[in-house]
């Protein structure tokens, strides 16, 4: 291994004389601060999650308006993904990860200025919308980390990377608790300084501990490729199911809880952070288990959970019934996490699959793996996170018309019936048929642990 400063010139981790003399310690030494840098970026991202909270009658602002102000914060975080995910090869992992700390900064001073009755909605959707710089930290963080772990250490990578970044999300709807609780709902100001030296920090640590890989290069052919494969478009609808699911909730479920059931915001904030926490947590267990048993395996059988877990909310919704709301709706974030990790892990493996299919070998099929799934992870990511975006809409629309979430919960059960299906049809009835009818035997096995 060469390395140049804060530049690694080769990076080869299949090789395993490599990775257990060099290459594992640094992997997991740039995944550390990896994971804290995308923890404070997801904690901003969803800061209009527990800012709602905050804005009691005096900020004049209906519970439609509420879930547009977060349904803003989802869409601006879905679009930033793509060029966050090409930065990485343009400016290095570890000098992309400084700025894109250092950027969450905007958001939160943002906030910080004009959290307080009287300031114009408009000026809430600009800020609400700047936070959007959060959720690209995961599509980098994501194609970094990609590219530091052989391809049988991506699922517990991946999945470990996504997951710590996750928890930002009921990390900072805690703190909106402990807040609330102790200074009041009139105080938002308090959690937002709380964040400001946390951003520095994690820019300080990335820009003193973490390493830029020379051999990642922005590939327009590359991102080509990736735009005309069917399976890049494929996976992104199926992350719709499992982050958007994830993501979309979140933002949601506080809200949800005031305007449906009439908690007050304590009451709310009490609950919120408990879905996120658990679908966090899982989702790097969904990440082993998919390296174990097969992505599209554990992906399938946690649509199905899903759908059902979806029909229990659906009937404590009409029964207005509190208790079998909640179990059903945490075990949507659960459920939502361990997909995750098993959808991300299965990009990769698809990618390998076709070099293999293509007659590739060794290093030169791990590379091709590396550098398409590489080049798909911010477009899939973004249409997921854009799943965020279609269930606050959806959620608005919902309770706008008749007051209750349930129509948008019988829309998101017939999704994932769909997201079954597609599981099912494309990678478990005939997976040798995704490369070709022509596919060697190493093809065929690969893929059969898609």
């Amino acid at each position: 291994m060469r390395r140049t400063k804060t530049w690694i010139e080769h990076w080869d981790p299949e090789d395993e004389t490599f990775w257990k003399a060099t290459g594992e310690r640094i992997a997991r030494r740039n995944l550390l601060y990896s994971v804290l840098s995308e923890h404070i970026g997801f904690s901003i991202w969803s800061l209009w999650s527990v800012m709602v909270l905050f804005m009691g009658p005096a900020y004049g602002i209906d519970p439609a308006g509420k879930f547009f102000l977060i349904a803003t914060a989802t869409c601006v975080g879905a679009l930033v993904r793509v060029p966050y995910t090409f930065a990485v090869a343009r400016f290095g992992g570890r000098n992309w990860t400084v700025v894109s700390s250092l950027l969450l900064l905007a958001p939160t001073v943002g906030a910080l200025v004009v959290m307080e009755p009287g300031t114009s909605y408009g000026t809430f959707l600009a800020v609400a919308a700047l936070t959007g710089v959060g959720g690209g930290n995961f599509a980098s963080s994501m194609t970094n980390i990609n590219a530091f772990f052989p391809l049988r250490k991506k699922g517990w990578a991946l999945g470990l990377n996504a997951g710590g970044g996750n928890i930002g999300v009921p990390v900072v709807q805690l703190l909106a608790l402990l807040v609330i609780a102790t200074a009041g709902a009139g105080r938002p100001r308090v959690l937002l300084a709380i964040y400001l030296p946390l951003i520095v920090i994690a820019a300080a640590l990335a820009a003193l501990r973490m390493d830029n890989l020379a051999p990642v290069r922005n590939d327009t052919g590359a991102v080509r490729e990736a735009v005309r494969d069917a399976h890049t478009w494929i996976m992104a609808f199926l992350y719709v199911g499992t982050f958007g699911s994830f993501i979309g909730y979140s933002f949601a479920f506080g809200l949800v809880l005031q305007t449906q059931f009439g908690r007050t915001p304590l009451q709310a904030a009490s609950l919120t952070f408990v879905g996120p926490l658990l679908g966090s947590l899982i989702r790097p267990v969904g990440g082993a288990l998919a390296d174990r048993f097969g992505g599209a395996r554990i992906t399938l059988g946690t649509f199905v959970a899903m759908a059902a877990a979806t029909g229990v909310v659906i009937f404590a919704s009409v029964r207005e019934s509190l208790p079998v709301f909640l179990v059903g709706f945490v075990a949507l974030f659960v459920l939502g996490g361990l997909g995750n990790g098993s959808t991300y892990k299965m990009i990769p493996g698809i990618f390998q699959a076709k070099a293999l299919a293509r007659g590739m070998s060794g290093e030169d099929a791990a590379a091709y793996g590396r550098r398409l799934s590489g080049a798909s992870m911010g477009l899939i990511g973004a249409v997921g996170a854009l799943g965020g975006l279609g269930i606050n809409l959806a959620f608005r629309e919902a309770f706008s018309t008749s007051g209750s979430g349930t129509a948008a919960f019988v829309t998101f059960l017939g999704f994932y019936a769909a997201c079954c299906a597609v599981t099912w049809t494309v990678y478990l009835r005939r997976p040798a048929a995704v490369a070709s009818p022509a596919a060697g035997t190493a093809a065929k096995a690969q893929l059969t642990s898609v």
